[in-house]
């Protein structure tokens, strides 16, 4: 599909390739919808077989940063950048301050920062070259912890439609995803006194969540037959399709992951025919960018943060409610709903007003 098949598809605004000869870096930033707000979105450094694969992950990931921004009412549209390489062969200082001048060339129509190998340290050397960057080390940091918080109260939620109780003491939870996001989970989880089986590509972080909280592993392959309660995804997206699904031995998907359907109502719809409750990604996921969406309102403040981050319980409930009243699936219920608030903020915006406030 070419580029602007892709746009048109999934109503892109903008889709910018960008390459510095001198330090390798290579990349694609996808602004999906300034309709409320700059567009917002981290910054994912990942080795894609090639460059279809990596425009199709940042064509899907800013447009589901759109819909993240509207569910978690952030006033800002929704956007995404893919760097295309080894991360531990090219990122160093002058790699990521190239990168920050190409974010400086926008001019503030996208917010970027973290995401999969871009930590708050590379952010510093991208804020040296760029005034659009979030999750700065001084303020709101790290937005692993709290995105991980808010996915540990969406399980939770999930775990209330399903059973009717929203406890996870002795629940069985596979967890796809052991890194940044899914170790911490498996701390909330364990804590609770959730049963946890895991698998990484990375032995290392595999073994570490063995160790700290006595989990079992099992192959990347395995993970999605095993027998559980929840199922819960923190990888790379597109896992839950026509091979997977089948697979599945649980009662509820939930985790971390962005664009973990496929095919979000296809897959969606089969989620629900097997009367397995899926809480929609880019809902639970939403506290990292609760998180840095706060640096918009100084000063920072974690508590303050968190709070609203916790509130991802509630709207998940009303997401659940209304796919039943409905007779939809969860997935395509949390779009309807996104997209229901920025047809309303388009109205809200229609007459123009001078300084007006636009987060």
């Amino acid at each position: 599909m070419g580029v602007f098949d892709y746009m048109k598809k999934y109503g892109h605004e903008q889709i910018v390739f960008f390459h510095d000869k001198k330090t390798g870096l290579k990349g694609i930033t996808a602004i999906h919808d300034t309709t409320i707000g700059p567009a917002i979105g981290g910054t994912r450094l990942y080795n894609y077989k090639d460059e279809e694969a990596a425009l199709f992950d940042v064509i899907r990931l800013s447009r589901g940063m759109t819909y993240k921004c509207s569910a978690a009412e952030c006033n800002c549209g929704g956007g995404k950048t893919v760097l295309l390489g080894d991360p531990n062969k090219v990122k160093n200082e002058g790699y990521l301050r190239a990168y920050g001048r190409y974010v400086q060339s926008l001019n503030g129509r996208f917010y970027t920062g973290e995401d999969m190998n871009i930590n708050e340290h590379d952010c510093d050397y991208m804020l040296m070259e760029s005034d659009y960057i979030n999750g700065r080390a001084n303020m709101s940091g790290n937005p692993s912890p709290v995105t991980a918080y808010g996915v540990y109260w969406g399980v939770k939620a999930a775990a209330y439609e399903k059973w009717g109780s929203n406890s996870l003491k002795d629940k069985v939870v596979a967890v796809q995803g052991v890194g940044a996001v899914g170790y911490i989970l498996c701390e909330y989880l364990h804590k609770e006194g959730a049963k946890l089986i895991v698998t990484d590509v990375s032995q290392e972080k595999v073994q570490r969540v063995v160790e700290d909280f006595g989990a079992k592993a099992v192959s990347v392959n395995e993970i999605y037959s095993v027998d559980c309660d929840i199922f819960s995804p923190n990888s790379i997206g597109a896992i839950l399709n026509d091979d997977t699904i089948p697979q599945l031995k649980c009662e509820v998907v939930a985790g971390g992951a962005n664009n973990v359907l496929l095919d979000e109502t296809k897959h969606g719809d089969m989620l629900m025919n097997r009367d397995i409750v899926y809480a929609p990604d880019f809902v639970i996921n939403g506290g990292g960018l609760i998180n840095v969406y706060q640096e918009f309102f100084p000063p920072y403040n974690r508590e303050t943060a968190l709070k609203i981050v916790k509130k991802i319980y509630d709207r998940l409930l009303k997401i659940f409610t209304y796919a039943k009243e409905n007779k939809i699936n969860t997935q395509d219920a949390a779009i309807k709903l996104a997209e229901e608030r920025l047809e309303m903020m388009k109205e809200i915006h229609a007459n123009y007003i001078p300084n007006s406030k636009s987060l």
